[in-house]
């Protein structure tokens, strides 16, 4: 039953500007008064609207840099905990985030394994997407290179930063680290000062505003499909709603793909 029908557009938008600033599903319950499953189900539903939204709107665009990276969340169960009889969707997923330095906005994301295949797609996603030559810059990841030969053809200056990291006991695992050294390299194209500071930036941004990633979570998603569409509602409202304090607009406002700044309930009004 699509209970969330029954809820004024009004209270829609209180309760997916609550899951956007980083609330999980049973605290947005205890706030508003609306049953756990509504919020689920209408956070679904707005989330691939988003989807939608960002795939339309997100073409043509004049990037001169990007930036990327994955970020680790887990479906259901953590991958070490898997077993034969469990559902392939389950266990660990990656997100693959693509950034432009300049605008800050987010352009392309994908959900998905850290293999080779999601780094093609990935990769040429940001190809199709994007107008001028790149400045590309990765971590050290294995699977790039290939990737980004098959989607560019060469066509992309692109380089690799591969930064060690020291952690004193006894801080503890989830203590950030302190950058011992750092390597930079010239995979292909012209060399440029690889830079992957802001898509860092950016992961520890979706792990304020996304309660499925946030350290030892218990709001993690059970189902893929809710986890691809709160990572689709988290971007859309970082690029159309969310005044980014440096550029004093939207990243999306910056970016020239919107010329207004979005409220919570133009979201909720695309589904």
């Amino acid at each position: 039953m699509q209970t969330w029908k029954f809820l004024t557009p009004e209270k829609q938008a209180v309760a997916i500007g609550a899951l956007c600033e980083g609330n999980s599903i049973r605290s947005v319950e205890r706030m508003t008064g609306i049953h756990r499953d509504t919020v689920m189900r209408l956070g679904v539903r707005v989330g691939e609207a988003c989807r939608d939204l960002m795939d339309e709107t997100m073409r043509e665009l004049p990037c001169k840099k990007i930036e990327v990276d994955e970020i680790w969340g887990f479906v259901g169960k953590k991958q070490r905990n898997m077993t034969a009889e469990d559902s392939p969707e389950l266990g660990d997923v990656w997100t693959w985030v693509a950034i432009d330095p300049e605008s800050k906005a987010v352009p392309v994301f994908r959900v998905g394994k850290r293999d080779a295949s999601d780094a093609n797609a990935f990769m040429a996603d940001i190809a199709e997407r994007t107008t001028n030559r790149l400045q590309l810059s990765s971590d050290g990841l294995g699977v790039y290179p290939g990737a980004v030969e098959a989607a560019f053809a060469g066509e992309v200056d692109y380089g690799t930063i591969v930064k060690s990291f020291h952690t004193s006991e006894p801080e503890g695992k989830y203590s950030p680290g302190e950058i011992q050294a750092t390597k930079r390299t010239t995979v292909c194209g012209e060399s440029f000062r690889t830079c992957t500071s802001y898509v860092e930036r950016q992961n520890l941004t979706m792990r304020l505003h996304m309660k499925r990633l946030a350290r030892l979570t218990l709001g993690f998603s059970k189902k893929l499909e809710n986890f691809k569409a709160a990572t689709a509602l988290h971007f859309a409202y970082y690029n159309f709603v969310k005044t980014h304090s440096t550029i004093r607009c939207t990243p999306a406002m910056a970016l020239g793909v919107s010329s207004r700044l979005w409220k919570v309930e133009d979201l909720v009004a695309l589904s």
